[in-house]
């Protein structure tokens, strides 16, 4: 990595700016920075302490009329700077053109007015730093910035005119943890692309919006969850290597087409949830890594500074004003950008000093253990703020380990996440499924062992990207099987996940069973879709949401103990699990039979205390691929007692299935 001012401007910066920006207007040369402040003493204050959560308002550039002077306001944070100053096509790059100043309150904060300055400028910062040190770094704060490989910041003024209303309405009732919760996980540029085979085209948001939000709505999902959409510089990192934690990336085109995308959805009944990425961010000498010639981001003692995983560095939590960017950026997403929850990434290598460190290489924190205190206090302080000012949404962690009370409100001690993805669920699930149904049997508690957990936490069920990638193994590939055994088993699996206690999340392709992992360069397969066993997998899952929305004992009592209840546990030989979901009313039950071997049942018998006489749903139904050959369109029903409180049902059971009765 350099850090010299020539290696920092890339040629293409030196150039004039892009077509689309031709509304150029004079930049005063005669007094070319106005000192000129946004910022009360209350601001800086709350900054320093990480209490300002809102910093978006005031830092970066902003578009004002300053003495009936349009122009954009600048303002930045570099504690150890000694000279800085915005540089840009206007000033060809001209470090002594536009000096801001420094704040008399050695906060270290730099700012000032240019007249005259266009929305749709490129621009950097300029920094003398530690040991006259110069560097050339993008704008933290800024909305908008070039595509890669550029690097520039663009000056922009977001405006759009929300048309959500009755979404964010009735929000409160949409994302609720007693709402019914299937996410569809997608990557934006490799979801769908212009040209399958060129990674270098992408559509734009708004061509996202015209092919996404119907299928999202035949499907029946209820939320979609964006990987990072924060600018990044790599895109092999996907996304969560950012340098931009309040800009919508521009490989799809301006923000406010992410913001139409997001508004389109709402209007739809869908929510949106953003991958965020408070834990690491990379190196790249236009980011925040070294942003004033020394560590102002991230903890200078790289034992806890920096990511031996991710080759990248780790914020430094204890720094109030890099708590004040963080939380501010969550908080941008929720208020600009209408988003309905964050998920986050990597909480656990945000708690832990010693997450992927042997011994020696960390150092415990004041009491002897292995927490990062002030990153705890920074999860904590995140969840209380998001959640006081938007009671309505959620945020969700992905957290890999048995920290206690990860979905627990603070005031009980726990960090007050909405959601925690069960990992325990995903990998048992994905192994009980991959191994030859014939010796099922001696793995039946694989499949189980997640209900003696499940209410510990508010639970979400990921089969997520990094389940497809990295020689895992698409999901269809990961079932045994010859090919109609392969489509049956995860028919089951999915019919099994569906009515699992907890919210459900499934990676693009999974629907419709892509042959291949996925690789971000591509788009997946939906080619696929002109195969029949494909395109009724696809219909499988859709119709899983429907009885997913429609039946309320799927999601009433999900994050509880009331929801759930085995039935009967007893047959691990024939590989059959019986289970009941419950509702509000005692009418609203549902009771699950899983088949999970080869073997059909033609009579099976299930001892229950009331009578279930509909079949909603059997995932061998023909129009999933399935035989079609075991469908109960009507059910036997022997009442066992003379007070009809114990009934014993006859059903067929099809084999590698899931039957839904009521």
């Amino acid at each position: 990595m350099t850090t010299e001012k020539e290696d920092s401007i890339n040629d293409s910066e030196k150039n004039n700016s892009p077509e689309r920006y031709e509304d150029k207007n004079f930049v005063d040369t005669q007094k070319p920075v106005w000192n000129y402040s946004v910022l009360y003493d209350d601001d800086v204050h709350n900054f320093q302490q990480g209490t300002h959560y809102s910093l978006y308002k005031k830092f970066g550039s902003k578009r004002m009329t300053v003495l009936d002077r349009d122009g954009y306001y600048f303002c930045v944070w570099a504690p150890n700077a000694t000279y800085v100053s915005v540089i840009g096509n206007f000033n060809n790059w001209d470090a002594a053109a536009h000096p801001l100043q420094p704040r008399w309150d050695n906060s270290g904060v730099w700012e000032g007015f240019i007249p005259g300055l266009a929305k749709g400028e490129l621009y950097k910062y300029h920094i003398t730093g530690f040991e006259g040190r110069n560097v050339v770094k993008g704008d933290p704060f800024a909305n908008y910035w070039e595509q890669r490989p550029r690097t520039s910041s663009i000056t922009w003024n977001l405006q759009y005119d929300w048309k959500d209303d009755e979404w964010m309405q009735n929000r409160k009732k949409n994302n609720a943890l007693d709402a019914p919760w299937s996410v569809y996980e997608l990557h934006l540029a490799s979801w769908m692309r212009p040209d399958a085979f060129d990674e270098e085209k992408y559509n734009t948001y708004d061509e996202i919006r015209e092919r996404l939000v119907p299928y999202i709505k035949e499907m029946g999902f209820t939320h979609v969850e964006f990987m990072p959409v924060i600018e990044h510089p790599f895109d092999g990192s996907w996304g969560y290597q950012g340098t931009g934690y309040f800009a919508a990336t521009s490989r799809f085109g301006e923000p406010e087409g992410l913001m139409r995308l997001i508004d389109e959805l709402h209007q739809n009944n869908i929510g949106v949830i953003l991958d965020w990425v408070p834990s690491h961010f990379p190196y790249d000498a236009h980011g925040l890594f070294m942003f004033d010639g020394t560590h102002t981001y991230e903890y200078a003692d790289m034992r806890k500074g920096f990511h031996p995983d991710w080759n990248s560095y780790i914020f430094n939590y204890k720094r109030g004003e890099v708590k004040s960017f963080l939380i501010s950026s969550a908080r941008f997403w929720f208020e600009i950008f209408h988003i309905d929850g964050i998920r986050v990434d990597a909480v656990s290598s945000i708690l832990r000093l010693d997450y992927s460190r042997e011994e020696g290489e960390w150092e415990p924190n004041e009491f002897g253990g292995n927490g990062n205190l002030e990153a705890i206090a920074f999860i904590k302080d995140l969840n209380e703020t998001i959640y006081r000012d938007f009671p309505d949404v959620q945020t969700i962690a992905e957290e890999a380990t048995d920290w206690p009370g990860i979905s627990k409100p603070t005031f009980m001690g726990g960090l007050g996440f909405g959601m925690k993805w069960m990992m325990g669920w995903m990998h048992d699930t994905l192994d009980y499924f991959k191994i030859d149904p014939l010796f099922r049997s001696q793995h039946q508690n694989k499949i189980t062992f997640s209900m003696v957990y499940y209410n510990d936490e508010n639970f979400m069920l990921p089969l997520s990207h990094d389940e497809v990638v990295h020689g895992k193994s698409p999901m269809l590939y990961k079932m045994p099987g010859d090919e109609w055994q392969k489509f049956a088993n995860l028919r089951a699996l999915y019919t099994y996940m569906w009515t699992h206690p907890g919210a459900k999340l499934l990676f693009m392709g999974g629907e419709f069973g892509q042959t291949t992992e996925w690789n971000y360069k591509g788009e997946i397969g939906w080619y696929l879709l002109q195969f029949e066993p494909h395109k009724k997998l696809q219909a499988c899952v859709k119709a899983l949401n429907e009885v997913l929305r429609s039946e309320e004992a799927l999601y009433i009592n999900q994050f509880n103990i009331y929801g759930f209840e085995w039935v009967d546990l007893n047959h691990r030989d024939d590989c059959v699990l019986v289970y009941r979901r419950m509702g509000k009313e005692k009418d609203d039950d549902l009771l699950i039979v899983l088949n999970l071997n080869p073997i059909p049942k033609e009579a099976w018998e299930i001892n229950v205390g009331r009578k279930y006489t509909k079949e909603v749903f059997n995932s061998d139904d023909e129009r999933f691929w399935g035989t079609g050959d075991y469908k109960n369109e009507t059910i036997e029903c022997e009442a066992l007692d003379g007070e009809q409180t114990r009934y014993k049902i006859k059903v067929k059971l099809p084999p590698l299935a899931g039957i839904v009765l009521k």
